[in-house]
């Protein structure tokens, strides 16, 4: 029987919503991309709103919807890029035998990750002075210190380590780490600067 509706219609399914909030997220990746690659290249103060929506082919509306601000952008790439910093190093964490060289490769690869000119110039660099010292060191702890504690927690249990209040010493070690891929971001030489702190850092890890 006809019923005014095609066949393959279902009513249950609104494709005007949906290509609606798939614009939108394409909207929503492209200024996240566009911030990403200009705070890298330019920093936060030289990377202007234009430069942003016309690099993204976005407008200025776009951009307040979606972020509110260039720093509501800038905070939304920070968060991206911590995030695939976290899987980066996980990933190459794991490519060890056992928690104690899970523990090394994962602060090495961190290090190596501070000559990288994302991670250098956006959460290195800039988000500490664009986001303030206390929101970036939230922003830290939900990704960095998790995994600190975590390979900090294997190494105990595997008897590598002696039992220890596991809390205290995460954060003196991310600190630690912060503090060395500081050094390598501000380098004039970051390579060479990045062998002369790997080679600390592991000393320190043979000592905890």
């Amino acid at each position: 029987m006809a019923t005014g509706m095609d066949v393959n219609e279902d009513p249950l399914v609104q494709p005007g919503r949906r290509s609606q909030a798939e614009r939108r997220a394409a909207t929503r990746r492209a200024l996240l991309d566009a911030g990403r690659e200009l705070f890298a290249e330019h920093g936060f103060a030289g990377a202007g709103q234009e430069e942003i929506v016309e690099r993204a082919g976005v407008t200025r509306g776009a951009l307040a919807h979606h972020f509110a601000t260039k720093q509501g952008l800038f905070r939304a790439v920070v968060e991206s890029v911590e995030t695939e910093l976290t899987g980066h190093i996980a990933t190459a964490a794991m490519r060890g035998e056992g928690p104690m060289e899970h523990l090394r490769l994962g602060c090495l690869a961190f290090l190596d990750a501070a000559l990288d000119p994302a991670v250098r110039r956006i959460v290195l660099l800039d988000a500490p002075a664009v986001l303030g010292w206390q929101a970036w060191r939230d922003l830290d702890t939900t990704y960095g210190l998790g995994l600190v504690t975590d390979a900090l927690e294997h190494c105990m249990e595997a008897g590598l380590m002696p039992p220890r209040p596991v809390q205290p010493l995460a954060h003196i070690l991310l600190a630690a780490l912060n503090e060395a891929a500081m050094l390598v971001a501000n380098s004039e030489n970051p390579v060479a600067t990045r062998l002369v702190v790997g080679t600390e850092v592991e000393h320190l890890l043979t000592n905890l």
